[in-house]
């Protein structure tokens, strides 16, 4: 079963430091990530730390895609939001297979990687409380917002995971990276661009709408008009 968050009972482990405690069979150190990883040529701490935060962004995108699916009211954006959380979710074995691969633990959790999960919550948080707090029109929009954030950052971090790829010296490893990569960058272009244009025309559409102008619209009215949205057939 696919790991979404690590814990003491599924192996996580992490470096401890002055304001982080981590139990001693928990803890890990620069020295064995080194051990870990060991690629001449490699900065084996740095590549294991961005390697946990990739995949902690990973993980948290399947999150938001899970929420965002449950909280939409509109049926081609649920459908949507389902296919790329399904495809996220597929990205984290995809990295957990390259990290374990290379000697690593997938459920490490770097110091960068804690930032990475305290940042992307909070978009999770805002879609809860945008979806509880605000008119639907507006909720939809948030919602969408926080996926267009969340996937161009994986998009970045994709980008940059073919870089490291290309700088890596011949053999097993950047051939892992390389098949890694060329099984999801085309899926994080198409998630991107999908939510870019999507964004793009969900804004066009409520500039234009009638309904959106008109005083005392009923909850049941807006509900319909956010749920014809995109309803000519294009995705």
């Amino acid at each position: 079963m696919t790991t979404l968050t690590p814990t003491k009972d599924k192996g996580a482990t992490a470096k401890a430091n002055d304001v982080v405690y981590v139990e001693p069979e928990q803890e890990v150190t620069d020295d064995l990530l080194v051990q870990q990883v060991a690629v001449e040529g490699v900065n084996a701490v740095a590549l294991a730390d961005i390697l946990s935060a990739v995949l902690t962004h990973e993980r948290c995108g399947r999150h938001l895609y899970r929420t965002v699916s449950a909280r939409t009211e509109n049926p081609i954006l649920q459908s949507r939001y389902t296919e790329f959380g399904d495809e996220t979710e597929h990205h984290v074995e995809v990295l957990d297979a390259l990290i374990s691969g290379m000697g690593g633990n997938p459920n490490y959790v770097s110091p960068m990687a804690r930032v990475v999960e305290a940042t992307d919550s909070k978009l999770v948080e805002a879609v809860a409380l945008a979806t509880g707090g605000i008119d639907i029109m507006a909720a939809e929009m948030a919602m969408l917002d926080a996926v267009f954030i969340a996937e161009s950052v994986d998009h970045a971090n994709w980008q940059t995971m073919r870089t490291i790829a290309d700088a890596l010296p011949d053999g097993q490893l950047r051939q892992q990276f390389m098949t890694a990569v060329d099984e999801v960058e085309a899926q994080e272009d198409e998630h991107l661009e999908w939510a870019r244009s999507t964004k793009q025309r969900l804004t066009m559409l409520q500039v234009k709408s009638t309904m959106m102008a008109k005083a005392g619209a009923k909850a049941e009215e807006l509900v319909a008009n956010v749920r014809n949205w995109l309803s000519d057939g294009a995705s």
